[in-house]
């Protein structure tokens, strides 16, 4: 397949339809996605992503298929770790959940724009110094070590993103407002002109997309060098993120071994990249500025091996004692909380099968060990005063209806709940 100026310009104008779509259609108007229309955009764009790659397939260019996929879906998958951190953004923030896809649209345009400057110099600096990939490599190792202790240690570099240098100096050099003023970015205030908290969080989140992308760029220039299969694979998985973090809004803090899976693979890129640094080797001091004569990983075994780690990743998250406990806490608390918004004139049916719910999940939570609730739970307060108001008040229902009601006394108890 050719690449040529009018596949860059057709490509280009594609991804920004696609981003124009989502900021007149999506975010226009502030609102919290549901399920259903988050899993139908979500299909739709990881849709697109996999029917381009068919292209090449189409045209003939198998290795160019590959490679796209291989780095689509390492990029999915790192694109995939960054939510977490914009999740903690915004709840430093405290950003309304009605104007959180708007932030995260921010975060992705911010993201597509960083990248691709990364990419256009990455291109450059290979193309005039091939032994670049040795710092790649070298790079991607460290990283991967650094996770990976950060995981082992409990100790994941402490760092609060929400409080990074750019928006220490947004607040010291532009005058803030405590409030949010709807999703507007600045507000005026007795005649003078303040930022809002929306402001300084889309901030927050630039300077973080800009710290992502020196692990996300090295990575997939380990699976391609070409640029044009480097930018779409980055665009299109950037793409549809927003509707994904609303799609598996709590199954990403179920997923606790995926900085495991990704340190595997930032390693094992780290690996390949090394090795093709050698067997293309100019220093001087390697080998006499000869070509080592290593074994290089062909792309389709390096796509078989990232699917490999990220299937073991989600399964093994899933199926933990850690995962399922994570479950368990996780819908205790949301079941309990879907409960007591239930309205006064909900149906009957409606109110014990939410009930039902409540109480199994409940009683599961009671079971998850003590190491797993002190380790799991990161607001106790906040969550225990969520699961006593709402049985508290499923007690008073059944009181008020004369009926017994399968209420734990430890969750009612005065002393406060233990799960």
């Amino acid at each position: 397949m050719e690449i040529n100026g009018w596949t860059w310009a057709i490509t280009i104008a594609v991804i920004i339809g696609l981003l124009l779509f989502d900021y007149f259609v999506h975010v226009r108007k502030a609102h919290t996605p549901h399920i259903r229309e988050a899993a139908i955009w979500s299909a739709i764009y990881v849709g697109l992503a996999l029917v381009f790659g068919l292209v090449f397939f189409v045209f003939g260019d198998t290795q160019h298929a590959i490679e796209y996929y291989s780095g689509y879906i390492t990029e999915k998958a790192l694109s995939v770790d960054n939510l977490f951190v914009f999740l903690v953004i915004m709840s430093s923030f405290q950003v309304p959940r009605d104007y959180q896809q708007k932030v995260l649209l921010f975060g992705i345009t911010f993201a597509l724009i960083s990248r691709t400057a990364f990419i256009l110099v990455g291109a450059a600096i290979i193309e005039a110094w091939s032994d670049v990939f040795y710092l790649f490599g070298i790079a991607l190792l460290l990283i991967a070590g650094q996770q990976l202790k950060g995981e082992l240690t409990g100790d994941k570099d402490g760092k609060d993103e929400a409080d990074n240098v750019m928006v220490r100096a947004a607040k010291r050099f532009l005058p803030a407002s405590d409030e949010y003023n709807g999703d507007r970015l600045t507000v005026v205030k007795n005649g003078k002109r303040l930022i809002t908290p929306m402001l300084l969080v889309m901030v927050a989140i630039g300077a973080t997309d800009l710290l992502f992308a020196f692990d996300s760029i090295p990575a997939i220039f380990g699976l391609t060098q070409d640029p044009y299969i480097v930018f779409t694979a980055t665009a299109f998985s950037l793409m549809g993120l927003r509707q994904l973090y609303f799609l598996i809004d709590g199954l990403l803090d179920r997923l606790v071994y995926l900085s495991y899976g990704l340190a595997a693979i930032l390693g094992f890129i780290g690996v390949k990249l090394i090795l093709h640094a050698l067997h293309e080797n100019n220093l001087f001091f390697v080998n006499g500025g000869e070509n080592v004569p290593v074994r290089e990983i062909p792309t389709e075994i390096s796509l078989l091996v990232i699917v490999c780690i990220l299937i073991i990743t989600v399964v093994a998250s899933l199926a933990s004692p850690k995962g399922r406990a994570l479950r368990a806490l996780q819908n205790a608390e949301r079941f309990a909380h879907r409960y007591t918004e239930l309205g006064e004139d909900a149906p009957e049916q409606e109110r014990r099968e939410a009930a039902a719910l409540m109480d199994s999940w409940t009683q599961r939570a009671e079971s998850v060990p003590q190491k797993y609730r002190e380790d799991l739970i990161e607001h106790k307060d906040r969550y225990s005063r969520i699961i006593r108001t709402a049985h508290e008040s499923r007690l008073q229902a059944a009181n008020a209806a004369g009926v017994d009601a399968p209420v734990s006394e430890r969750i009612v108890d005065q002393d406060g709940p233990t799960v």
